[in-house]
């Protein structure tokens, strides 16, 4: 178990946003960081699009920039959503608000650009400095040795590091050398479904061709599309599908078979896409994976962190929020010891189970996008939940406020979330409209089951990890 010594390098495998992220905590406690990147720049190449379900970032992800002095600038690049925009096959729109007001919103932003921008931020401290098109190939824990090759071509090279740390997303190959040590775990379960990315672009001198301060969505029961506004007018549009299956990715064989899909499905969506069949046939077919893996370190050699620990699905908009929040967790773990397996053993303590909490909130959140969205049970519930929010503020807490506006650990978000909805579907039976729901009846619920709880947890709500 060594020591933590500043004037020893680090090696942080991985510069997408998590680890840029983290270099830049780990520059800001005096560490001279090297950063291992497979894919070549992409300040300096075009990185082939496709793969970007865009970014939804809330309150966690701000507080992690807030921290390094980024979350202004990083506010100016993005785009209020105060709701989702409910499109059904009928025509006609729905819009559900996602907080109790216009102050309560995630916003869009895009993952190339706050990549590019953290890379750039993280070299900036002088501190760090990110090698690119360089794989790494094993991992040696006992030694602290990486076998590193070269994406240009020749022998592997041997480096020797103290600490690695991995941030190198859901295929992560530290997490793969990690996997070999005694009593490690991992488990991978893959969505049904897949994504492809399409594009709505914007209309004549740049406007928004549908409402700019939404997250659009078209749930369609066993399937979906979605879209996140841009600043140039766009929207990135991601569509769900299964991978097989009477309608699925499969299914789609030709532009005729996608276009008829559209126009019975989607077509108001179909109107704004001139590209569709283009995107849909050039870009790739991405997969979703959940990752649940323990215990993310070996000794003090190694830590995994972001989606090389836990990968999620998309539908909470979370994995860039909760990979941001592990940085904040690391870097007051580090703050609290001296030695680094110390700091990992309770970084591990902390997170892990508000990391399993979220994988199991994003998987429902997919159910509830799909399926529930366009049921009217279900928007009576969630005005109920609005009105319940507005008449007992502080008292009645959603899941989904405590998870998008609020730093309250997953965790008790998600227990919360189930006394909430006990709560909500209680008060909604018989119910037609929200406005009659009986708020003395509310009172003694909530103050029955609700409030108790978070007293009894009260030195959790709100804080950081």
């Amino acid at each position: 178990m060594h020591e933590i010594d500043r004037t020893q390098r680090v090696t942080v495998v991985g510069a997408g946003l998590v680890g840029s992220l983290l270099s830049m905590y780990l520059a800001r406690r005096g560490f001279q960081v090297d950063v291992l990147e497979w894919r070549p720049d992409m300040r300096r190449e075009e990185i082939g699009a496709g793969r970007s379900i865009n970014l939804a970032i809330s309150a966690r992800g701000l507080y992690a920039l807030r921290q390094v002095g980024l979350e202004e600038e990083a506010l100016r690049h993005a785009i209020p959503m105060r709701g989702r925009m409910i499109h059904p096959v009928s025509g006609g729109l729905a819009y559900q608000a996602y907080g109790k007001d216009e102050s309560q919103h995630i916003n869009s932003i895009s993952r190339a650009w706050l990549n590019k921008f953290l890379m750039t931020h993280a070299e900036a401290t002088g501190r760090v400095r990110i090698q690119f098109e360089q794989r790494v190939q094993r991992v040696d824990f006992q030694k602290g040795v990486l076998d590193i090759v070269d994406r240009a071509g020749g022998p592997s090279r041997e480096v020797y590091t103290p600490v690695v740390l991995g941030t190198d997303g859901s295929g992560s190959a530290v997490r793969r050398e990690m996997a070999q040590a005694p009593g490690y775990r991992a488990a991978q379960e893959q969505l049904s479904h897949g994504y492809k990315e399409l594009t709505i672009p914007p209309g004549p001198g740049g406007a928004f061709q549908m409402e700019k301060h939404a997250l659009h969505i078209w749930p369609r029961g066993s399937y979906m599309l979605i879209a996140l506004p841009n600043l140039d007018g766009s929207f990135t549009c991601t569509l769900f599908l299964p991978f097989q299956g009477p309608v699925s990715f499969e299914s789609l064989g030709t532009p005729a078979q996608l276009v008829g899909f559209f126009e019975e499905q989607f077509p108001d969506a179909l109107a704004l896409m001139p590209g569709l069949t283009h995107d849909f046939f050039h870009n790739p077919t991405g997969t979703m994976v959940t990752v649940k893996s323990e215990p993310w370190h070996v000794g003090s050699r190694a830590l995994l962190l972001g989606d090389a620990a836990h990968a999620i699905v998309p539908f909470f908009g979370q994995g860039m929020n909760c990979g941001f929040e592990d940085c904040v967790a690391l870097d007051a773990c580090l703050g609290k010891h001296t030695r680094w397996e110390d700091a990992f053993v309770e970084f591990f303590r902390l997170r892990k189970p508000n990391a399993d909490a979220i994988a199991d909130m994003a998987v429902e959140n997919f159910v509830e996008m799909q399926h529930k969205t366009a049921d009217p049970r279900f928007l009576l519930e969630k005005a109920v939940e609005k009105e319940l929010l507005k008449s007992f503020p502080g008292e009645f807490l959603s899941r989904y406020t405590l998870v998008s506006f609020s730093l309250t650990p997953y965790r008790l978000a998600y227990e919360v979330g189930a006394i909430a909805g006990g709560i909500v579907a209680e008060l909604s039976e018989g119910l037609t409209r929200a406005e009659d729901v009986d708020l003395d009846r509310a009172r003694t619920l909530i103050r029955e089951r609700l409030v108790p709880f978070v007293k009894e947890h009260s030195d959790g709500f709100g804080t950081a990890r």
